[in-house]
């Protein structure tokens, strides 16, 4: 829901915007495929090893299957559990504020929710790091000290609109998130669109 419609300040456009961290997947999506991807990394890294060790055996493949369902079994439980606490701490709402001109695209999360993110961040951090849990240690450094992400417009190779749930995903080298509703969200995908190159990718999920 956006609590702040859009306001023009000098060359800049602010607006604040809160979501349901239980309506609505954007985050819980988002981060589960960052913990997946390391996940997936840490698993074809170990199979390797077992595969070239045991000459590509029926046993090596078996054991790598039980391995993977495992772990990803693990994962889930963890991943849900682990979301909906943070959800909970959070008072079931991720409160953000955006800022964007000419040239760049700031997504900020709100100051009164900082706080608590940056303690969950580094205690999932530090929880990963005792468990030797890569994708933990990952997930939990970047909510604890990425507040803020900027991205540039000259340099977004890709656009995700999602009217759907009221979200608009930039790639640069990571992705950005901007969120609106209604003519907000009509005004900021026409501004990302006349402020990227023509040869950035754009995409419109129905």
């Amino acid at each position: 829901m956006q609590t702040k419609p859009i306001e023009k300040t000098g060359k800049k456009f602010h607006w604040q915007y809160e979501m349901s961290l239980f309506k609505n997947p954007t985050i819980f999506l988002a981060t589960a495929k960052a913990i997946l991807i390391a996940l997936a990394i840490t698993v074809f890294i170990i199979g390797l090893i077992t595969l070239i060790g045991d000459e590509f055996s029926a046993d090596a493949f078996a054991f790598i299957g039980k391995l993977i369902l495992i772990l990803f079994g693990i994962f889930a439980v963890l991943l849900c559990l682990g979301y909906l606490l943070y959800a909970a701490i959070m008072g079931g709402i991720y409160s953000v504020d955006f800022e964007m001109d000419e040239n760049v695209f700031v997504h900020t999360q709100n100051p009164r929710q900082a706080k608590k993110a940056e303690k969950i961040g580094t205690a999932t951090m530090i929880m990963g790091a005792i468990t030797h849990t890569r994708g933990a240690v990952s997930a939990g450094y970047n909510s604890a000290v990425r507040m803020s992400s900027t991205t540039e417009f000259a340099r977004v190779k890709k656009v995700v609109v999602d009217r759907k749930h009221s979200v608009i995903k930039l790639r640069e080298i990571g992705w950005n998130e901007a969120y609106a509703d209604g003519d907000d969200f009509d005004f900021v995908a026409d501004w990302i669109r006349n402020h990227i190159p023509e040869t950035a990718e754009w995409v419109v999920k129905e």
